[in-house]
């Protein structure tokens, strides 16, 4: 084997290690929204379906679930009252 061939061998899996942790990052945040946005969906969908009796009812999209997703209950509060005081939502 040729020393150029092995140092070539080398310089890619390095580069490929680099280049592979330098893409995990940001798909773990991609991830982390998706799935944090489809639980702020259902959190969104159960205060729905308790509010039905009430005749409440907060709007289901994406902004409305990324929120929920982000910041949580605090989230799902912001969006209860907001539909209370402002009729936003």
């Amino acid at each position: 084997m040729d020393i150029t061939f092995i140092v070539s061998f080398i310089t890619c899996i390095i580069f490929l290690l680099i280049f592979g942790k330098t893409l995990l990052f940001p798909m773990k945040k991609i991830i982390y929204l998706v799935l944090h946005s489809l639980l702020g969906g259902v959190i969104i969908w159960i205060i729905n379906i308790v509010g039905t009796s009430f005749g409440f009812h907060i709007g289901l999209n994406v902004i409305s679930a990324i929120l929920v997703g982000l910041l949580g209950i605090p989230g799902a509060i912001l969006l209860i009252l907001l539909k209370i005081f402002c009729g936003i939502g």
